[in-house]
């Protein structure tokens, strides 16, 4: 086998090594004869929420058995064809099975990526808020800019996008924005993009001069209909107040809309649909979700120490720098990964910085050995 073949095989061993470690391979199939047994009780579903737990955990660990047995699967028949090919001396059938193991490693780096999402809410659906900071008209626009990128990557991995709410700017772009990202792993793709970022570049409104902008983010899991999150109605006020979205496909003007504010924590959460019932009902889900992020934050020091570093929208907090002026560059703070391809970015290409945020969070890495290294 030709040494590029070879080094290929050995980058895909060594993806479904982790996979094997994250599922705990040894005791696998024994975990699942387990759940099979649990699933045939004819009392399972007495209890709903409880069935449904079991049935969520069984099927991740079937998901996890199938995945890695395919890709060895796939693995071994290249390697044979690859083998047989020399034997018989036949380089189409050889370079064919070459080219099916460059793509069989990307598909197991992804599963590998994927097997580090195995947090209690990474599955989950997830809501998005992005602020404008510093910077006044700059922000804003900035603000927007980051919008659509988020929008952009979540559609194109197939997510469905729901506004929440939006607030214009005042002259140009949103001051704020909320969204409903839903699908599997929406959570733990996303939980990595909170906290502040800068962008550089010359200024789009007649000044002609460089500009530095700053926005935040703010990623929380939806909470599911079986985690319970208790609220003291003494603790919120409820405003309705009237708001108007930007224009095109954002428009927006209701009387109905909703504002929660929760006093002990001071999270303020925000909802602009048509109804007010509606309104209310997704206002105090957001709550929730956040009470839960708040929870999660306490339990996971990596995720603490994110959103402790986020700080306020300015200097010295940023994770995330996009420079186009004077020269093209995205670089994560946390992590040094960096690419020059900004349009690539801002058009919703984030899984590198995600994945090194990832690998980096279950290394057990710090941000500052991170800058260190």
């Amino acid at each position: 086998m030709r040494a590029e073949a070879q080094n290929t095989v050995t980058e895909i061993e060594k993806s479904l090594e982790l996979l094997r470690q994250r599922v705990d391979w040894d005791t696998a199939q024994h975990r699942l004869e387990e759940f099979n047994a649990r699933v045939e009780d004819p009392n399972l579903w007495d209890d709903p929420a409880k069935a449904q737990a079991l049935m969520k955990d069984r099927q991740a660990l079937v998901d996890a058995i199938d995945t890695h047995n395919a890709l060895q699967q796939e693995l071994s028949d290249n390697v044979e064809l690859i083998e047989l090919g020399e034997m018989e001396e036949d380089e189409d059938v050889v370079t064919e099975a070459e080219e099916a193991l460059k793509a069989l490693k990307e598909k197991a780096a992804e599963k590998e990526l994927e097997a580090l999402l195995n947090g209690e809410a990474d599955a989950n659906d997830t809501f998005l808020e992005i602020n404008a900071g510093a910077g006044g008209t700059e922000a804003c626009d900035w603000a927007s800019m980051l919008q659509r990128m988020y929008v952009r990557w979540a559609e194109k991995r197939g997510y469905k996008v729901e506004l929440q709410s939006e607030e214009a700017g005042g002259e140009a772009g949103i001051k704020s924005c909320s969204y409903k990202i839903s699908g599997h792993n929406a959570y733990g793709w996303l939980k990595s993009e909170s906290g502040v970022h800068r962008l550089v570049r010359i200024s789009p409104f007649g000044k002609g001069t460089r500009e530095t902008s700053f926005a935040s983010v703010w990623v929380y899991p939806v909470v599911d209909d079986n985690i319970e999150i208790e609220v003291n109605p003494a603790d919120i006020r409820i405003d309705t107040y009237r708001s108007s979205g930007a224009g095109g496909q954002h428009v927006n003007t209701t009387d109905s809309a909703v504002r929660i504010t929760h006093h002990p924590t001071g999270i303020v959460v925000t909802s602009s649909e048509k109804s007010q019932h509606q309104n209310r009902d997704i206002a105090m889900k957001a709550l929730k979700s956040r009470l839960y992020q708040l929870e999660l934050d306490r339990r996971n020091a990596a995720i603490n120490e994110a959103h402790d570093s986020k700080g306020s929208a300015g200097w010295g907090n940023q994770i995330r720098s996009y420079v186009l002026q004077p020269y093209q560059m995205v670089k994560d703070l946390r992590t040094n990964y960096e690419t020059s391809d900004t349009s690539g970015v801002l058009d919703g290409a984030l899984d590198g910085f995600m994945a090194a945020t990832l690998a980096q969070n279950v290394a057990g890495k710090s941000r500052a050995e991170a800058a260190g290294e």
